[in-house]
């Protein structure tokens, strides 16, 4: 049974006040269903389970936008041994953008405030909720309307290294001792950095998918791997097919079908000629922004400039693509890559598996990712917000020397980087500004979050009373 971090979130979720239901949107596979049934059987006395794409009846009972007395009445209709009790029930909306109406009727629950209520889904961005129009086949399925405000939404992702490795054994005693090493900036135990390196190797060949993970911890053999993740990403290409528009599915899955050779060429950017000779970024537009949606793949942009903020600095139309996990992008790969990751044979796509691990680091820690490339090849791999400062990360296969890094670090005036990261088959050391760390270490990296700034009480009343003063007298 893997031990998931979101498991945290639903049980602070749980214990918050007069809280909204909460919806669970990730890719397909990602483990949402098991992950909210287990909290679910775990924290309530009464679980109510609907999953919406295998049990299309149970639509019927949510449409037309009904209060939730009726929605009730139509479910224990449905499911007769269902308990509804109030303050003790969670009612898990499976597979949720099947039934728009039931996606509408969660402010119902939140205003009647009864009972818990999670909704799960995998294409909650492709199935057109909000003002566009439904196609005629579809109106069955009711209306398109988020409650906005009456609703939290959250996003779960395949395991995270660190995810990875509690389902491996590894100790939290052991990760935080690993931790210690990356604050104190010391080196980590032979021993250790041995066990930490060759995880993050099966990492990289396992990925965190949940079933590719529990079929490597039962049978520790990357052929029952591959098999999974073909299955997965068979199912993926089948949702391409059936959830897309009609104007996009011809080429979504050439869109994804192409990360391999985008991310294998020198600068990485994505470009649709790459696709098939002759592309336009008209033609396949729509197709990656489905893949976005989708939680299959997510953009890494440049920026203009390696500062912050990064957001306004990044260049809308330029970006790298890597898919959510990196089992993902592994299992896209010539047959066999697996074996040459584990006996540390990379080849020509030693770039790309290196930064799509780095990748996979920074989005499953939330991060937006962004890089830097200017003409002429200075290039940092990743850029992200540290204490106040934009702090570059560069990714290397090997130990060899990082160029564009130390040129920017050698012009701080021109580029304003002080600090940079290097990750690569290193332990951990410092040379000057820049910090080297082992490729692992990359799920230790912390980032800026809400400003945490008290600001100074402000007399209001004597500002209004000095303010009077100054009409005394006209």
């Amino acid at each position: 049974m893997l031990r998931r971090k979101i498991e945290e979130t639903l049980l602070q979720w749980k214990s918050k006040p007069d809280h909204n239901p909460i919806v669970i949107k990730g890719v397909r596979q990602c483990g949402k269903t098991f992950i909210v049934q287990k909290f679910a059987q775990e924290n309530y006395d009464s679980v109510v389970y609907i999953n919406f794409a295998l049990e299309t009846d149970r639509i019927t009972a949510f449409l037309g936008n009904k209060d939730v007395d009726t929605i009730l009445l139509n479910l224990s209709t449905l499911m007769p041994r269902a308990q509804f009790i109030p303050g003790k029930t969670c009612i898990i909306l499976d597979e949720i953008q099947e039934c728009p109406d039931a996606r509408t009727s969660l402010k119902s629950f939140k205003l009647d405030g009864r009972f818990d209520v999670i909704a799960t889904g995998s294409l909650l961005g492709v199935k057109g909720y909000g003002n566009k129009k439904k196609k005629k086949k579809n109106k069955k399925l009711g209306k398109n309307s988020v409650p906005v405000g009456y609703e939290t939404i959250i996003s779960m992702c395949p395991l995270d290294f660190e995810e990875f490795i509690w389902a491996n054994g590894i100790s939290t005693q052991a990760i935080n001792a690993v931790r210690k090493c990356f604050e104190r900036e010391t080196p980590v135990p032979e021993g250790v950095h041995y066990a930490f390196k060759q995880l993050f190797y099966r990492y990289i060949v396992v990925g965190g998918l949940p079933a590719a993970v529990n079929k490597f911890i039962e049978t520790n053999h990357m052929g029952e791997v591959a098999e999974v993740y073909k299955s997965i990403i068979d199912e993926y290409e089948d949702d391409m097919v059936k959830y897309a528009d009609d104007a996009d599915k011809p080429h979504i899955r050439e869109c994804f079908e192409s990360i391999p050779a985008q991310l294998a060429k020198k600068n990485k950017k994505f470009q649709y000629a790459t696709i098939k000779k002759g592309s336009r970024a008209s033609q396949y537009t729509g197709s990656l922004q489905w893949l976005e949606d989708a939680g299959i793949i997510h953009r890494c942009y440049n920026t203009n400039t390696p500062e912050l903020p990064l957001d306004s600095n990044a260049t809308e139309d330029v970006f790298k693509v890597y898919p959510t996990d990196i089992g993902i992008l592994m299992a896209m790969l010539d047959p066999g890559t697996r074996a040459d990751v584990l006996q540390g044979d990379l080849y020509g796509y030693k770039g790309a598996i290196f930064e799509g691990v780095m990748a996979d680091f920074l989005h499953k820690k939330g991060q937006n990712l962004y890089y830097y490339h200017k003409d002429g090849g200075l290039e940092l791999d990743f850029l992200i917000r540290q204490k106040g400062e934009c702090i570059p990360c560069k990714v290397k296969a090997s130990s060899h020397r990082a160029k564009s890094l130390q040129t920017v670090l050698n012009h701080p005036d021109k580029y304003h980087i002080h600090h940079a990261i290097k990750f690569g088959d290193y332990n951990v050391g410092r040379v000057g500004a820049t910090l080297t760390v082992p490729s692992y270490m990359g799920f230790l990296l912390e980032f800026d979050g809400v400003e945490d700034i008290d600001l100074p009480i402000l007399d209001i009343d004597e500002v209004n009373r000095l303010a009077s003063l100054m009409f005394e007298g006209e």
